[in-house]
């Protein structure tokens, strides 16, 4: 396990490396927090944080995330609360075709 760090990049967890999760855990089990002086700089530190993040022995959902940062909608601040079903999924389906 490695969590990113520095400046603007904050975790919230309290697993550590060799933590053994419950059987019946919360299945957040950490969060990343990015903040910068603008959008764009946040999300450029939730880049560079998921490419950093090593989480091993579970599943996570780090390359979902990645897909939603990547995504240009995203990143122009065209969202609402469909934006994952519409944009995210939906453009799955495309790639799938």
């Amino acid at each position: 396990m490695h969590f990113p760090g520095g400046n603007g990049i904050r975790i919230d967890t309290s697993i550590y490396d060799g933590y053994v999760i419950p059987p019946n855990y919360d299945s957040m089990i950490a969060k990343i927090i990015t903040f910068g002086t603008n959008r764009n700089e946040a999300i450029s530190k939730m880049k560079r944080a998921l490419e950093e993040l090593v989480i091993e022995g579970v599943e996570t959902n780090q390359d979902f995330l990645f897909e939603i940062i990547r995504n240009p909608d995203f990143i122009r601040g065209n969202f609402d609360t469909s934006f994952i079903e519409e944009k995210v999924l939906k453009g799955r389906e495309k790639n799938d075709c």
